[in-house]
């Protein structure tokens, strides 16, 4: 008995073999992506008017009606001094930054996105809440784009043109992007070492792949991080695989980073560690998402 696949659009192939051969500026073979990701201040709270509490902090807690003091109080470590931390270490290294930034929390600490702009910084919408649109309503979800936009412009004088939401997007996110207008990409996929681009639309999008090994979220799921230098190990690692690849095709690499998770004192050395090796071993194009996007068409794949 034979098995048809669905008709579900899904590709298991991508680039296959020959993957396209983009010249990254430098002559990089790695274009290395830091995403920090904001999220203090959006994380679901009955306090913010929200439905039900975030469960999952430095601690996973049952479903608790009442207000979640203990678990606000993780979050705004990450605002009060995880930010900071990182932000020292990536400005010893230079190194720029893409903030995936929920509105909400934007809204509730302006001086990221302040900051941000006069560091010369990328501001990526990371949704409203700190939430998954999946099951969201297109009506809901149109509303959302809109108002995320609104306040990110509202707070930092520009609008995001990079979208990732938590976890999973809906059916229509992708859609609502391109009417919306202004969304140069998308990087709510995890399939590739590369961009993709699509030309379905009004004109070139891109798909930057994001990554949740190369993450410091590892140190909150399932405890595969334990200590700085796990993290920093895994992703020099990481890195040291795709500059041997890159040196026939070249690749991208995203490093997320969480301010109240890699901004601890226990776990910050493993993102100088990262920076440090990355930066003695050499091949590497540090950049903000957008400009990876831009290069990305500018190369015309």
């Amino acid at each position: 008995m034979t098995w048809t696949p669905p008709d579900d659009g899904r590709d298991f192939l991508g680039y296959g073999e020959q993957p396209p051969v983009v010249a990254w500026p430098g002559a990089a073979r790695v274009a290395v992506s830091i995403v920090l990701n904001i999220e203090e201040g959006a994380e679901l709270a009955v306090s913010s008017g929200d439905e039900r509490n975030e469960a999952v902090h430095e601690l996973v807690d049952p479903p608790i009606e009442d207000r979640a003091l203990g678990m606000e109080s993780h979050f705004e470590y990450g605002s009060r001094a995880g930010y900071w931390r990182i932000m020292r270490v990536l400005d010893g290294f230079h190194v720029p930054v893409t903030l995936n930034v929920c509105a909400r929390a934007l809204v509730r600490t302006p001086w990221v996105g302040t900051r941000a702009m006069a560091r010369g910084d990328e501001i990526m919408c990371h949704g409203w809440r700190w939430e998954t649109h999946l099951g969201m309503g297109p009506d809901d979800e149109r509303a959302v784009i809109a108002r995320s936009v609104a306040a990110i412009r509202d707070v930092t004088g520009e609008r995001p043109v990079g979208w990732h939401v938590k976890s999973n997007p809906s059916a229509n996110t992708r859609r609502l992007l391109l009417e919306e207008g202004g969304f140069l990409y998308d990087s709510n996929l995890y399939n590739d070492d590369l961009p993709v681009t699509l030309h379905t639309g009004p004109r070139p999008y891109v798909l930057l792949p994001y990554a949740f090994d190369t993450n410091d979220m590892n140190f909150h799921v399932g405890n595969r991080f334990v200590h700085a230098d796990d993290f920093a190990r895994y992703c020099c690692d990481a890195y040291d695989w795709l500059f041997e690849e890159g040196a026939a095709v070249p690749r991208m690499m995203t490093i997320g980073l969480h301010t109240r998770i890699i901004g601890r004192p226990g776990r910050i050395a493993g993102l100088e560690r990262f920076l440090a090796h990355v930066t003695r071993k050499g091949g590497a194009w540090f950049a903000r998402r957008d400009a990876i996007a831009r290069a990305w068409l500018d190369a015309g794949l």
